[in-house]
């Protein structure tokens, strides 16, 4: 981190000086706040985790200075007012692949060639102007207007507008919401959506600019072989027009690929040229409006009836013509007729109707308005015909297609008019693209972006109105302008030549061919070095200069994809689906932010509303269906499986985005509701909190605990991973932050989806208690632990474990959580075993709420556990009748809806073995022993810990005797009537539900210890003769004793019972029904 002085200095001083004499000189800040990072390739984009600028890296400590010496030692984090200031204002928002670097005559250090920064006009109205206005304006708006209508087109026109007005206040709103770095319309959808949404949007971005290059590569091969030069097609025949279009579209595209990658500079000095012609051009066509009042032009257009006849291969409008006072047949009537003889066999058609000759462009004034109005929507090989014009019917022949009529190349309908028209409407992010040139950007982008849209929309409803009243219908539907010899039909109007039209058109497609070329490589080198898309990361190197080279020849080979298709009517519908689908989530983004009204939320363009982000939504939406349902699902899935993509495999990004602050507060939405209502038993499911123990290299010691917690969960529910380390906070919080991310990473290796939490504490006890009172939030609260079986309890240092293990088994029954302990957890499968057999045996003792039932079946949804068979085992003493009960358990799980073996194993009474007594003598040995270790504690110690005992007991005691009444808690205490039977036994043997039932107060501790060993120990038994094999055994785990002087037997009690078995679950209820027979 940087240090700063804070003493007054002079500019000449020299630091170095300073250094040498052991800081005896204030360092100057000019170098402390100097550029120290010229040599190196380009620079990191300032990171997003700072809220204002990154600091320099390096700097001295120097706290000479007596006016501030109360903050001295927050200086390395917090620097004074003025340094942060003067860094603010030395800012420079380097823009990515925008600004030249050269390298310097060393080969080592690079320059910055500076660029003027540019204002509002010149900067964003021009550049958004030129993308705008394109290849549809110049070769498709007029066979729009033809086809659709005055009317059609006007809707069309207005709602493809419309859409990007309302996006471009959208992104107004968010480019003037801060400073908005190099990027442009990718920065502000990731930075506003998440690197999920800014991925898929962005590289959606991307495709929609690299079709864009194909689209406008293909408009200048067809200018160039329509109009320029005719005769240079390598393919003759008309079905082989496509070849050539790939043809000469690849060779195009390799040359300006070639003139990308020799420098964007270039492209940058032939952009003013390449705005010179579109502007002249549609110059030239106002100019021809207005001369076709004064006078038309002598354009004709050549009728066979009512059908319109392509004048390529012929000068006179008639059948015959009179030559030196002969009548001789004219070029017309060879192509008609067998021969060039009036006598000869012609078409029938051509025999039945006249030829007429009509003005292609009778004028503003001449009403041809009213004709024009509404649409002609054909299907494709369907002659282009006059309305209102006698045509006498004849015979359709085959060889119709070898005449020279006009026909509809495709079939025309208005979904398609608006796919075909969308594209020339894209080109609104011109502006925010080059924010890091601007001035003022926050200014520039909303003024420059909103002006730039009114004018082109302007330019494009008064055209189509223009065109509807000045050109004839037929004329307007020549796609090609055949009927006019082969001049494009917007060429016939322009003035003072056609020539302004087709030259003009054919720059404006390269200039913007050259502009698409030159910003996709750069977008997806932007995306690349984010780091958000793992397979993308080599497209982020280019050029020792910053070029990107490798996303060049992606780029070229997609545009290569485009020119392929070899038509534009094909590929502007695919350009339209990109474009649309970012334009989708500018408006998205603005909507989402406006309605969060996150604190960082102040744009300084105020002429937004989240209903106007919404309806540019909905209308982008709609647009993209309109345009064309299959090529949107696509659109769509593409978007969604880089969504998922980067959700899953990409790196993780925090950049503060809307999405989530969504997910925030419908988290807050959703827990407060959670806190209304307990949740009801058909709702029921482990809620986990897992005790976690860490080694002392600070990593998960037991990794199968978090496996089987996946295994259990399967992603649902909440899930708690807890650790707690001894020690205070202020001495070991970087051992916390270690210990949190170690154990982060294994829940990622285990696949265990949930919350981490590592806390320290100089007890342990009170940590897990706090743990288990306070983890949670709201609603969202465990109600059940899990953790490992204290393996080392017998130890001597393992007096602290059992005391820890035994609080906490009576803390989780006070909070009326469930508990569960698992032994031998090494020993569990992991989340790649398949067992492929083998039982799940379920011991039920006494009836826990059914949590035992319902843990074998959540197990048995995971892959792991899948195949295993589940038994159901039940004990039956002397007065049970086994075979009802082996009947009502079987009719109980059947209502259950659980699938498994049911068996009920009788225990009868029996006397104690001797092998019970030598246990239990054992097991109060040790006991005593333990007692004898703790005798080196100082009297008064011993004294005080007896006499916090004695107060605990009797306390506990009363709490017990006043909760007594509870009807939900499962009683596990001795009642009267069990104590008078018990009594009046003539042997010393005990049922097996007695195991359960802890040290009464009033028994005598040597039959009380010898009655449950016993139980402890036939049960056991018969566990082990049943399920010695199985692959999980799950048992009631009984209570710990109320007295704390039976802790170290209740630890024996519970080892007898579980000797022998490998894999062993206790589960202690948390004294609530889990499982129900209702639906």
């Amino acid at each position: 981190m940087p240090t700063f002085t804070v003493v007054p200095v002079e500019d000449g001083e020299d630091s170095s000086s300073a250094g040498a004499t052991g800081g005896s000189k204030p360092v100057s800040l000019s170098k402390i706040f100097g550029e120290g990072d010229d040599d190196g390739n380009l620079q990191e984009p300032q990171s997003e985790s700072s809220p204002f600028l990154t600091p320099d890296s390096d700097g001295e400590h120097y706290y000479e200075g007596k006016n501030m010496a109360l903050f001295e030692e927050e200086m390395d984090s917090n620097p004074m007012v003025s340094s942060f200031l003067n860094k603010l204002a030395n800012y420079t928002n380097l823009t990515q692949g925008v600004r030249e670097h050269e390298e310097a005559e060393d080969g080592v250090r690079r320059m910055t060639v500076m660029v003027p920064l540019m204002g509002t006009f010149i900067g964003v109205y021009l550049p958004c102007m030129q993308n705008i206005l394109g290849v549809i304006l110049f070769l498709r708006l007029t066979w729009i207007v033809g086809t659709a209508g005055i009317l059609g087109s006007f809707a069309i026109v207005s709602m493809c507008c419309i859409c990007t007005l309302l996006t471009a206040i959208s992104m107004s709103a968010i480019a003037t919401n801060g400073v908005v770095p190099a990027g442009g319309s990718y920065y502000m959808i990731s930075r506003s959506l998440g690197p999920e949404f800014g991925g898929a949007v962005g590289l959606c971005f991307y495709l929609g600019t690299t079709f864009a290059g194909s689209l406008y590569i293909l408009g200048i091969i067809e200018i160039l072989l329509t109009y320029i030069i005719p005769t240079a097609t390598l393919f003759e025949e008309d079905a082989a027009m496509l070849n050539n279009m790939r043809v000469y579209g690849t060779c195009c595209l390799v040359l300006m690929a070639l003139v990308v990658f020799v420098g964007v500079k270039y492209v940058n000095k032939l952009a003013l040229v390449f705005l010179a012609c579109v502007i002249l051009s549609i110059m030239a066509t106002y100019a021809g409006v207005i001369k076709t009042i004064i006078e038309p032009p002598e354009f004709n257009v050549c009728l066979l009836g009512n059908r319109s006849l392509k004048n390529e291969k012929f000068d006179t409008c008639a059948k015959t013509e009179v030559v030196k006072n002969l009548t001789v047949t004219t070029e017309l009537w060879s192509l008609f007729c067998d021969s060039k003889y009036s006598n000869t066999t012609c078409d029938e058609y051509f025999t039945l109707n006249n030829l007429t000759e009509i003005q292609a462009i009778p004028g503003l004034l001449s009403g041809v308005i009213k004709d024009n109005l509404w649409g002609h929507y054909d299907p494709a090989g369907v002659f282009i015909e006059k309305e209102n014009q006698h045509s006498a019917p004849a015979a359709e022949t085959p060889q119709n297609i070898y005449k020279p009529y006009l026909f509809n190349d495709i079939t025309t309908y208005f979904t398609l008019l608006v796919g075909i028209y969308f594209p020339s409407v894209t080109g609104i992010m011109a502006g925010s693209n080059r924010s890091g040139d601007l001035k003022d950007a926050q200014k520039s982008i909303p003024i420059g972006t909103i002006m730039a849209i009114l004018t082109t929309s302007f330019i494009y409803i008064s055209f189509v109105v223009l065109f509807g009243a000045c050109i004839e219908g037929v004329v307007l539907r020549d796609k090609f302008g055949y009927s006019v010899k082969k001049i494009p039909v917007i060429g016939i109007l322009a003035w003072p030549s056609p020539w302004v039209i087709v030259i003009g058109s054919f720059f404006s497609c390269c200039g913007a061919g050259l502009q698409s070329l030159t910003g996709a490589p750069r977008l997806l080198q932007a995306i690349a070095r984010d780091g958000i898309i793992p397979f993308l990361q080599v497209f982020g190197h280019g050029k020792a200069n910053g070029e990107p080279t490798w996303a060049l020849l992606l780029t070229v080979g997609i545009c290569e994809i485009g020119i392929l298709i070899a038509s534009v009517d094909n590929v502007a519908p695919i350009l339209s689906m990109f474009f649309l689908m970012c334009y989708l989530f500018v408006n998205l983004a603005c909507a989402v932010q406006t309605l969060l009204g996150t604190p960082n939320w102040r744009p300084r363009f105020k002429f937004y509303h989240w209903s106007l982000s919404f309806l540019g939504m909905s209308l982008c939406l709609s647009l993209m269906f309109i345009c064309s349902w299959y090529y949107a699902l696509v659109a769509i899935v593409i978007a969604g499986c880089i969504y998922k993509y980067i959700e899953y495999k990409g790196a993780v990004k925090e950049w503060g985005d809307g999405i989530r602050g969504l997910s925030l507060n419908a988290a807050r939405y959703a827990l407060i509701r959670l806190e209304e209502a307990p949740p009801h038993t058909k709702n029921w499911r482990p809620q986990l909190m897992v005790l976690c123990k860490m080694n002392s290299d600070l990593l998960v010691k037991h990794p199968r605990l978090l496996s089987l917690t996946t295994q259990l969960k399967a992603g649902k529910g909440l899930t708690i991973v807890c650790s707690v380390l001894d020690g205070t906070y202020m001495t070991r919080a970087n051992d916390a932050k270690t210990a949190l991310q170690n154990l982060k990473t294994a829940m990622a290796v285990e696949k265990t989806k949930g919350f981490s939490h590592v806390v320290v504490s100089s007890n342990l006890r009170n940590a897990f208690s706090l743990l288990i009172q306070s983890a949670g939030l709201g609603g969202m609260k465990h109600n059940a632990v899990l953790m490992a079986w204290p393996a080392d309890w017998k130890l001597a240092l393992g007096s602290l474990a059992r005391r820890n293990f035994i609080e906490t088994v009576r803390e989780t029954t006070s909070a009326n959580q469930a508990m569960l302990v698992a032994k031998n957890i090494d020993r569990f499968p992991s989340n790649q075993e398949r067992l492929k057999d083998g039982n799940i045996d379920v011991w039920w003792i006494v009836h826990d709420g059914g949590l035992l039932m319902l843990l074998p079946f959540l197990l048995k949804q995971h892959k792991v556990w899948k195949k295993c068979t589940m038994r159901i085992f039940t004990v039956a003493q002397m007065d049970d009748n086994s075979i009802q009960m082996k009947k009502d358990l079987q009719m109980f799980l059947y209502q259950l809806r659980l699938d498994a073996e049911v068996e009920v194993v009788e225990m009868h009474d029996s006397d104690i073995s001797a092998f019970t007594y030598e246990k239990t003598l054992m097991m109060e040995q040790r006991s005593q022993m333990l007692k004898q270790m703790h005798l080196s504690r100082t009297e008064r110690e011993r004294e005080a810990q007896l006499i916090h005992d004695r107060n605990t007991a009797s306390h506990s005691a009363a709490n017990d005797k006043a909760a007594g009444a509870t009807p939900d808690r499962v009683h596990m205490t001795w009642t009267k009537d069990k104590l008078i039977n018990e009594r009046n036994k003539q042997r010393e043997g005990m049922a097996v539900k007695d195991m359960f039932n802890m040290k009464p107060e009033w028994e005598t501790l040597n039959q009380s210890n010898v009655r449950r060993m016993h139980t402890a120990v036939k049960l056991n038994e018969v566990v082990v003769k049943k399920s010695k094999n199985s692959e999980l055994v799950l048992l009631n785990m009984p209570g710990p004793p109320k007295n704390k002087k039976g802790d170290e037997n209740y630890m024996e009690f519970l080892e007898v019972l579980m000797e022998g078995l490998d894999r062993v679950l206790l589960v202690r209820g948390g004294g609530r029904e889990v499982v129900t027979i209702y639906s």
